[in-house]
């Protein structure tokens, strides 16, 4: 029987009716530790012999491709790709499936809810009320703010539809500029003039080819006084010393991330500041969207490998 490895920690929990497809073209699915994702080691010991591999966001090494001695595709259950070692699997010609906008309504959802977490304080005020106190911050509404969207790919557009819904203006910075259809004011700027003109600013976008993070010391310096900074997409897309600078310094009233150079986050890291709201890489974990892209990377997964289990 030939095998798929499953390794996203959506999957691997609580192994969802949307596999059953593979177990029924003759495939074995092999699981690392329930819940978990996997390290390097794992993955060496669980890769070889697998010729599909149904991905999420675990680091993958040189060392792990070369131990994948059948592997044929790598099938994403999302559409990020920083995780994987782009030359060495195009060398090896393995080919690279995403699940194209599978995530976007999960992912988008939770950008606008972290947006009105830190507008209203809600993570302290819970905290202070479970602490037996009766915190009564002032917070500002989204409406008549000004939100800065960075890329308006499938995850972006929404964003930028919700907020234009509740009275926000909205710039933009992509360079396809795709059509967006909001409710509100819009405009396209470069990324200086959205960092300059918003009062939040979300970020929707693939990391820059060079590696740099897009949001660095000199753009948060530039951005309107208690600024919110919104990252549901890549850690690596933010300087996170500069960022703790701003909060130290006030310039940023919050940064709601969802992502992190280190899952989970070292104690002491960047998560723990007091005007960091965090959550555990969560956008797409919803019962719509795990289900939505489990079918789509099942589905690109055995097409892939049609010719291969013929």
């Amino acid at each position: 029987m030939k095998r798929i490895l499953v390794t996203p920690r959506s999957l691997s929990l609580d192994p969802p009716p949307e596999l059953e497809p593979l177990r029924q073209a003759g495939f074995e699915l092999v699981f690392p530790t329930p819940g978990r994702m996997p390290g390097e080691a794992e993955l060496i010991g669980l890769v070889p012999g697998c010729i599909g591999w149904l991905a999420g966001v675990e680091p993958v090494s040189d060392k792990v491709i070369a131990a994948a001695d059948s592997l044929r595709a790598i099938s994403r259950n999302g559409t990020g790709i920083d995780n994987l070692p782009l030359p060495l699997l195009k060398e090896r010609g393995i080919g690279i499936l995403k699940a194209e906008g599978a995530n976007a309504v999960g992912v988008a959802e939770l950008s606008v809810g972290l947006m009105l977490a830190a507008l209203r304080h809600i993570p302290a005020e819970t905290a202070g009320i479970r602490a037996g106190g009766w915190p009564r911050s002032r917070g500002r509404e989204i409406a008549e703010r000004t939100v800065g969207i960075i890329g308006c790919g499938a995850i972006g557009k929404r964003v930028a539809r919700a907020v234009s819904a509740m009275r926000a203006s909205v710039i933009a910075c992509d360079p396809f500029r795709p059509n967006v259809e909001v409710y509100g004011p819009f405009k396209w700027a470069s990324l200086d003039e959205v960092f300059a003109g918003a009062d939040i600013v979300s970020l929707h976008c693939p990391a820059p080819a060079d590696g740099k993070p897009i949001v660095d010391a000199p753009r948060l310096a530039t951005v309107p006084p208690h600024a919110i900074l919104i990252n549901t997409a890549r850690a690596t897309l933010v300087d996170e010393d500069a960022v703790r600078a701003a909060l130290d310094g006030g310039r940023l009233q919050a940064y709601a991330t969802d992502v992190f150079t280190t899952e989970p986050p070292a104690p002491g890291s960047l998560a723990s500041h007091p005007r960091v709201i965090a959550t555990s890489h969560i956008g797409g974990l919803t019962d719509e969207s795990v289900g939505k892209a489990t079918k789509i990377a099942v589905a690109n997964l055995l097409s892939a490998l049609v010719e291969e289990t013929a």
